[in-house]
């Protein structure tokens, strides 16, 4: 019998390369474009998870002059900066920040009804 090596089975976790926190593998910094209803046919739309590196104010500025609405930067402990814009402007944000530059489309969710 000492010719015979045996291994005790331990846990195994097949997930856990894929659970470590460390593997940058597979992690995507999305932009969320979600919209919100006030009252009655108003409503709000939120972009959330922009790089950090943009400057929020001036984007926002283009984003009221181009589509005719007000906006304005709020901040959020959890979520850091959003931008809020009134009326539903969630195609019209994705597509101006895809002709900016400053996101790729497969990196945009937009959320909503």
């Amino acid at each position: 019998m000492s010719d015979l090596d045996i291994q005790i089975p331990t846990a195994f976790d097949p997930f856990a390369d894929a659970n470590a926190e460390d593997s940058g593998a597979g992690i995507k910094e999305y932009v969320h474009i979600r919209i919100q209803q006030r009252n009655g046919r108003k409503s709000l739309t939120t972009v959330q998870g922009l790089k950090k590196q943009f400057s929020y104010n001036k984007i926002l500025k283009d984003l009221k002059k181009e589509f005719c609405c007000n906006g304005t930067v709020v901040q959020d402990p959890e979520l850091g900066q959003v931008i809020q814009l009134q009326g539903d402007q969630r195609k019209n944000v994705s597509t101006f920040l895809v002709q900016a530059g400053i996101v790729k489309k497969d990196n945009i969710k937009i959320h909503g009804f």
